[in-house]
């Protein structure tokens, strides 16, 4: 007689959880049960998770340490198994999972950059498009300004984030020491890949309100109106960095018609 056909939701959950045995329906040569083989298959898709966890947040595993992290990420595997077969897809809950982990309370901030490095990974996966050249906005009147939409490249996201989880990630993976930061500050974080790489960038005051404006469709005069409420707000500054972060891929300008 032929064991029963294993279930794909029987199989999986065993295969993530180290004190399950081995599911009903496996068999070896001589249809003698393959209990260590299965042990070593699970202890492989384990561990390669984890390893995939260390790749996608690598900043995170500074933080806390190899040994800390690979624990943590372990408890994260089994409690949250991929759902695609596509490991760069992983971890998407996973700075959700740190902001509830007990043993990381002491580090706050670790969420945030979590986050960071979960958007930096799809920005790096996003479509490709020629960044916006800055020129194009000389080209355009004066009189039309204001009116003009910018459209976003694809690879472009915006966070808001309570701790300082943009300028943690970006100093670390560009090698530079975290001293000085001021870990729970605050801050909007731009994350954009105009060529290639992919760049973080801590926005300023009213950075994050006049992007997502930008993003939402609004016209270049009505991001600034809606920034323009916070405090220390650099209009030209702002500017600057739609037009040189890549953030956009061109522009539509709407003329005013004149007046009769």
């Amino acid at each position: 007689m032929h064991p029963d056909p294993i279930q794909s939701g029987t199989f999986a959950k065993a295969l993530l959880t180290s004190d399950l045995p081995a599911p009903d329906g496996l068999a070896g040569r001589d249809q003698v049960r393959p209990e260590r083989r299965f042990a070593v298959y699970r202890n492989n898709v384990t561990v390669s998770l984890i390893d995939a966890l260390a790749s996608i947040f690598p900043t995170v595993k500074n933080l806390v340490g190899e040994d800390f992290f690979r624990a943590m990420a372990r408890l994260y595997v089994t409690a949250h198994p991929p759902t695609s077969p596509l490991l760069f897809t992983y971890g998407g809950s996973f700075p959700a999972f740190l902001e509830n982990f007990p043993p990381a309370a002491d580090l706050p901030f670790l969420a945030d950059v979590a986050r960071v490095e979960r958007l930096w990974l799809d920005a790096y996966h996003e479509a490709d498009a020629t960044p916006l050249d800055p020129s194009t906005l000389a080209k355009v009147p004066a009189e039309d300004l204001a009116g003009i939409r910018f459209r976003p490249h694809p690879a472009m996201r915006i966070a808001r984030l309570r701790y300082a989880g943009g300028t943690i990630t970006r100093r670390d993976r560009a090698g530079i020491s975290l001293e000085g930061v001021d870990p729970v500050a605050p801050e909007g974080v731009l994350i954009t890949r105009p060529d290639c790489d992919v760049a973080v960038e801590p926005l300023p005051s009213g950075g994050a309100t006049f992007f997502e404006a930008l993003i939402a469709g609004l016209t270049l005069g009505e991001a600034f109106a809606a920034a323009a409420d916070e405090e220390d707000i650099d209009i030209a500054g702002l500017l600057g960095l739609a037009l040189s972060s890549g953030a956009f891929n061109a522009i539509d300008i709407h003329h005013e018609s004149p007046t009769p």
